[in-house]
């Protein structure tokens, strides 16, 4: 807003005008010579416009910089608390040795596949045999590093055809160990859903392989399995490579810097996928 020749009033040097202006100060001549101020601040409560007109407009220009000031500040505020969060994440991994098979596989069935991508949340099944039949079979290993891997095989269809169909980070508040029942809740951001054709070029087996038979494919029995970090890591990269839409590639990638994050792993450094399909 333009003021120059604009006259005030000033608590303390009474009259005066203002004959220079800037983005962040003005100069205004009293009686007693020149003196500068800091703009628009100083109208705030040193000086008034004489002009009635110009003194509402100026209004409006203090009212909106109190709003961005305002939403400055809590911008601010807010990445305080995500620094302190991330502070408290640091010394909590530090802390805390994270197992290099904390994450976990699902074989869903054909009910779990209709409800898993609204529901956010599968089951590890109850314990079948022994004095805690019946009780909830818990993945003690599972924790908010942790990410669910969804995955399925039509029966028809040999194992090494085994897909994943989308995954989610586990929810930050959980704890395999601790938890009452047998529900694993995802993170209310972190998922990814994949389409068909993305689920088809998405194998299982092209990342998970037991050390002691790299080329053996089979899961016979069990509802869950428990996942190496790195292959997690390899699945996320593979997906971004595999998407087109820019926002869903931005999202995976925040997927994969939360997870690195959490598992403490380089997304620099993450090895191509060597699984039980890459063997032969």
């Amino acid at each position: 807003m333009n003021l120059i020749n604009e006259e005030i009033t000033h608590k303390v040097f009474g009259k005066g005008n203002i004959v220079d202006q800037d983005e962040s100060i003005i100069t205004i001549d009293f009686e007693e010579g020149t003196k500068k101020f800091v703009y628009p601040d100083a109208f705030g409560n040193f000086i008034t416009l004489t002009d009635q007109d110009a003194a509402e407009s100026l209004q409006e220009v203090l009212l909106e910089r109190e709003k961005e000031e305002e939403a400055l500040e809590q911008q601010r505020e807010e990445e305080r608390e995500r620094q302190a969060l991330e502070e408290q994440r640091r010394k909590k991994l530090k802390n805390h040795k994270i197992h290099e098979s904390s994450q976990i596989v699902f074989w869903m069935d054909e009910d779990e596949q209709q409800n898993v991508f609204t529901d956010w949340q599968v089951s590890t099944g109850k314990i079948q045999t022994g004095k805690t039949k019946g009780q909830p079979n818990r993945a003690a290993r599972l924790g908010p590093n942790s990410a669910a891997l969804l995955t399925v095989r039509d029966t028809e269809q040999p194992e090494t055809e085994r897909k994943i169909l989308g995954l989610y980070m586990v929810n930050e508040t959980f704890s395999g160990s601790l938890s009452e029942d047998d529900m694993v809740p995802s993170h209310t951001e972190f998922r990814i859903v994949l389409t068909d054709q993305e689920a088809e070029k998405m194998l299982f087996w092209n990342y998970y392989i037991n050390e002691n038979y790299p080329e053996r494919t089979s899961w016979n029995s069990g509802k869950y399995r428990y996942f190496d970090n790195e292959w997690t890591a390899q699945i996320l990269k593979d997906i971004i490579a595999l998407k087109t839409d820019e926002e869903e590639i931005k999202h995976v990638e925040r997927f994969l810097e939360y997870f690195c994050q959490m598992n403490a792993l380089d997304p620099e450094n993450i090895p191509e996928a060597n699984g039980a399909l890459k063997q032969s």
